[in-house]
């Protein structure tokens, strides 16, 4: 894979996320922070960017025609007791799906290449709550496109500064992938992200990511079950089938990476899968419960 320092000498670099960032993104059944030696990492700050105990807001038909859409059911409310459960310090816990009997996916969309107003709009409409794991040498150009993504109750979270494959560069480089993105996103839109998603899945596991990750801040790192292409899923399941509690990841892209189909195409094609098989989905920040403090 392309280290995306290269990002700016073109576009065509951002295929390699396509395949939804590598092959790597599955993983165990989701499980609260082991607990460990104390690992310092610091904790959140300013006032939270989405409610935490509810069910999000719900379309109109009117918004779903519009889009030429079948609205997806609704999500039930959040749990009270959230069946992610992390610790404020010791080893972070790594999980590409929530345990849940809820019949919710949760849907995350990766780095911020494609800012695409109409897909603003689009989310604006129909309420899907998203999670945003975003690379700070991508979207430096335009932090403030995300704004308005945030303020519909959208968390942002951390996927490094420029994309590298983690497990190919020094402890030293990882920490600070993971430690300069967190300082950037926290500046720029006054949360501390709670969670980190490394690029292609890459070095998920390694005790050096993780130590990488305790020291910076985030206390969970995410990865995935499903990834969207541009009309369909990738499954990791034989069957194919998405199950209550998924993380589903998909990208910001354009049509330069989609063969001509815009984001809100693409996304619209994510939605219609999830809608087929009889999904809501829900906010995946509402079933994770943060450090105390």
């Amino acid at each position: 894979m392309r280290n995306f320092r290269t990002y700016a000498a073109g576009a065509a670099v951002l295929l390699v996320a396509l395949t939804g960032c590598g092959s790597g993104g599955g993983g165990g059944k989701s499980a609260a922070a082991p607990q460990g030696p104390a690992g310092g990492a610091p904790q959140n700050s300013a006032s939270p960017q989405a409610p935490a105990s509810s069910a999000a807001p719900q379309a109109d038909a009117a918004a779903w025609e519009k889009w030429k859409l079948k609205p997806l059911p609704e999500a039930p409310a959040a749990p009270a007791d959230k069946p992610i459960k992390l610790t404020a310090k010791g080893p972070v816990p790594v999980f590409s799906e929530v345990p849940t009997k809820d019949k919710v996916v949760f849907v995350t969309i990766d780095d911020g290449a494609e800012k695409d107003p109409r897909f603003v709009e689009m989310l604006t409409d129909l309420k899907v709550p998203i999670s945003m794991f975003l690379t700070k040498d991508i979207i430096k150009n335009d932090y403030g496109y995300f704004k308005p993504l945030q303020a519909l109750g959208n968390h942002i979270q951390n996927h490094t500064v420029d994309h590298p494959q983690m497990s190919k560069i020094s402890a030293a480089r990882q920490k600070s992938e993971v430690c300069d993105d967190q300082a950037a996103l926290t500046q720029q839109y006054g949360k501390a992200p709670l969670l980190f998603r490394p690029p292609f899945g890459d070095g998920a596991k390694t005790e050096s990511l993780n130590t990488a990750v305790q020291e910076c801040g985030p206390r969970g790192v995410v990865l995935w079950r499903e990834s969207m292409q541009i009309h369909d899923m990738q499954y990791q399941s034989s069957d194919k089938k998405l199950k209550p509690g998924d993380i589903i990841l998909a990208h910001f892209r354009g049509p330069s990476e989609l063969k001509g189909e815009t984001m809100t195409q693409m996304f619209g094609e994510l939605l219609s899968r999830i809608q087929e098989q009889g999904f809501a989905v829900a906010r995946l920040e509402d079933y994770i419960q943060a450090p105390a403090g």
